[in-house]
C-alpha cells in the first residue's frame, strides 16, 4: 500500500499561529493605515495653505491681529480646517490641549499638519471633523490589539478544536469498547487525517481489532473445549461408576468421582459464560419478584450452609417483598446463587453472611456481606473478571467464574453490582436492578 505523505501536527500547529500572527499585523495595519488616511485627507487634499498663511501674516504685520484671527477662522471654515498662526518662539498655549499633546507626540502619523511659512510663523492646521476623522491614538492601539486578540483568539479555537474533538472521539470509542460494543472503532475520516492524530486512530484501529479477534478466538476455544469435555466426561463418569460396582477401591473411586464433578462444573461456568455473554440483552424476560428468588436461593444452599457452620440472615425492607423486576428468573438465580456461593465458601464456620434487600429511586438492591478476610481494596475492580481469584487474601475452591457470571447477567438485566469491603471487614457485593413498573 502506498504509504500518504505525512503533514505533522506539530507543523500544522506551528504554521497556523504563525499566520495568524502574519495575518493580524497586516490586517491591523492596513486598517490603521485607511483610518489614518481619513484623518489626514482632509488636510492633505487641500492647496494654498502656505498662501493663505502669507496673507495671515501680512494681515497681523499690519497690526490687525484679530483680522488675521478672523480671516484664518473663515478660510478654515470654508475648507472644513482649523487653522492657527503661531510664531516660531511663541508658546502652544493658544492650541488646544489635545492638539499640543499630538505636537508633542512620538507618533508622527497622529500629528496636525505644521507649514514653516517663513518670517518666524508656523501654520497649524487639523481638521473640523472631529468625531470622525480625528482620532485618538489610544483608539489605534486599541483597534490594533482587538484584531490581533480576535485572530489569534480564532486560531487558537481552531487549533484547540482541531486537537481535541478527534482526540474526544477518540476517547468516546474506547469507552464503548470497554463496555462491551467491540464492533466500534475510530472513524475513517479521523484515521485519514495525515498527522499524528491519524497515524494515532490508525493504530488504535488497528489495535481493537487485534484485541478484539483474540477475545473472540478466546471465547471461541473455551467454548469449544467445554463443549467437548462434557462427553468424555460423561463417560467418564459412567466408567467411575461401573468399576466402583465392579470392587474397585471405594475410596478412590469417590476421590476420582469428585475431581469428575469439579470439572464438570467448571465446564458448565464456562458455558453458561459463553451463553450469557452471547445474549447479551437479548434475553426472555418477565416480571418475576426478586425475594422469592432470593428466598429459593437460601432453600437450594442451606445444606452447604449447614455443612459449612455459617449462619446466612435474609434482611428485607417491607416495601421490597412486591416489588417486581424485569427478567429471566433462571438466570437471576443462578447470579445470585453465584454471589452466595462465593460468600459461603470465603466465610469461616460459626460466621454469618447478611443478605439485604431495599427499594431506592426506581432500583432493587442485594447487599451480600459475609464475615471472611476480605479482599485488599486494589483488587476489587478485578473480582468480577473471568478466572481471577484473589488467592493471597482469599483461599477456597473454584475458578473464578462465579462473579463473572453475575456480572455478566446482571448487566444482561440492565443492572449493576459492585463489590465494596464491609462494615465487618468482609466482602460485600451489591447487585443493582431497575424496578419494573406495569404500565
Amino acid at each position: 500500500m502506498k504509504q500518504r505523505t505525512m503533514f505533522p501536527l506539530f507543523w500544522r500547529i506551528f504554521l497556523s499561529i504563525w499566520l495568524a500572527m502574519a495575518v493580524t499585523v497586516v490586517v491591523s495595519n492596513l486598517a490603521t493605515r485607511m483610518l489614518l488616511d481619513r484623518e489626514r485627507e482632509a488636510i492633505e487634499r487641500q492647496v494654498g495653505l502656505r498662501e493663505l498663511a502669507e496673507e495671515a501674516i501680512d494681515i497681523r504685520e499690519a497690526g490687525d491681529r484679530s483680522g488675521a484671527w478672523r480671516f484664518l477662522r473663515d478660510e478654515g471654515e470654508r475648507l472644513e480646517l482649523y487653522l492657527v498662526l503661531i510664531e516660531q518662539d511663541e508658546k502652544d498655549g493658544k492650541l488646544p490641549s489635545f492638539i499640543r499633546d499630538r505636537m508633542n507626540s512620538g507618533w508622527y502619523p497622529q500629528k496636525p499638519a505644521i507649514l514653516d511659512v517663513g518670517d518666524g510663523y508656523r501654520l497649524v492646521a487639523w481638521p473640523r471633523i472631529h468625531g470622525s476623522g480625528w482620532l485618538d491614538p489610544k483608539f489605534f492601539r486599541a483597534i490594533e490589539l482587538g484584531l490581533a486578540l480576535i485572530m489569534i483568539s480564532l486560531a487558537c479555537w481552531w487549533i484547540a478544536r482541531l486537537v481535541s474533538r478527534p482526540l474526544r472521539h477518540m476517547e468516546t470509542t474506547a469507552r464503548a469498547i470497554a463496555g462491551g460494543e467491540n464492533t466500534l472503532r475510530v472513524s475513517g475520516r479521523i484515521a485519514k487525517r495525515r498527522d499524528e492524530v491519524g497515524q494515532l486512530a490508525t493504530a488504535f484501529n488497528a489495535m481493537t481489532e487485534r484485541l478484539c479477534n483474540l477475545l473472540e478466538r478466546q471465547k471461541h476455544l473455551l467454548r469449544d473445549i467445554s463443549h467437548d469435555l462434557r462427553t468424555p466426561l460423561a463417560r467418564q463418569r459412567v466408567a467411575i461408576e461401573l468399576a466402583s460396582e465392579a470392587g474397585a477401591d471405594e475410596d478412590l473411586m469417590a476421590s476420582i468421582l469428585r475431581q469428575n464433578e469439579r470439572i464438570e462444573a467448571m465446564t458448565g461456568q464456562i458455558l453458561t459464560l459463553y451463553r450469557v455473554t452471547e445474549a447479551g440483552g437479548d434475553i426472555a424476560r418477565e416480571p418475576l419478584k426478586p425475594v422469592r428468588v432470593i428466598n429459593r436461593v437460601l432453600q437450594g444452599a442451606a445444606d452447604y450452609a449447614e455443612h459449612q457452620g455459617v449462619d446466612c440472615r435474609l434482611v428485607a425492607s417491607p416495601d421490597s417483598t412486591g416489588t417486581s423486576v424485569l427478567g429471566d428468573e433462571g438466570l437471576l438465580q443462578r447470579a445470585i446463587d453465584n454471589v452466595l456461593q462465593n460468600a459461603l465458601d470465603h466465610t469461616p464456620p460459626g460466621r454469618a453472611i447478611k443478605l439485604a434487600v431495599s427499594v431506592s429511586e426506581g432500583w432493587l438492591s442485594l447487599v451480600v456481606e459475609d464475615q471472611g478476610p476480605g479482599v485488599p481494596e486494589e483488587l476489587l475492580p478485578h473480582l468480577f473478571e473471568p478466572f481471577f481469584r484473589a488467592d493471597k487474601s482469599r483461599g477456597g475452591a473454584g475458578w473464578g467464574l462465579g462473579l463473572a457470571i453475575a456480572r455478566d447477567i446482571v448487566s444482561a438485566h440492565d443492572g449493576e453490582i459492585t463489590a465494596a469491603i464491609g462494615e465487618s471487614g468482609g466482602l460485600g457485593v451489591t447487585v443493582r436492578l431497575p424496578v419494573f413498573i406495569a404500565g
